[in-house]
């Protein structure tokens, strides 16, 4: 096996999405028994200083309900297609809002569920 120069490394990272890059990091702290704080501020570009953590973050959503408005009966179908709830819990979710519909979702499906939720009828924040 032929050994990467730093160029070529830091060029491997570039190319990698940040979710593989937290991956890898998670990898290299558990191999090594380290805490790759210094690996994150290189492996951010554009983001000096900023610890993978916090990008990390940003790369999850909740979707919350936090109002059904005038038509409960579609914003009640909306969370069952979202979720794998039965007639009841979906209902009981609606009921008791604000309730979360989605947790730690990519910011794609947050907003997808979103958007559903709001053509129903109800109130949704994302966060």
């Amino acid at each position: 096996m032929m050994a990467l120069t730093q160029d070529e490394l830091l060029a491997e990272f570039e190319s990698m999405t940040l979710i593989q890059l937290s991956e890898f990091v998670k990898a290299f702290e558990e191999k090594f028994d380290v805490t790759a704080a210094a690996a994150a501020v290189v492996a951010a570009p554009g983001a000096p200083g900023a610890p993978v953590e916090v990008v990390e973050e940003k790369d999850e959503f909740d979707v919350v309900l936090t109002g059904a408005g005038e038509k409960k009966i579609q914003v009640i179908k909306v969370v069952r297609e979202l979720t794998s709830l039965g007639l009841k819990e979906a209902k009981d979710l609606v009921d008791g809002t604000p309730k979360p519909v989605l947790e730690k979702v990519n910011k794609e499906a947050a907003d997808k569920a979103a958007e559903a939720l709001k053509g129903a009828g109800a109130s949704v924040e994302v966060k």
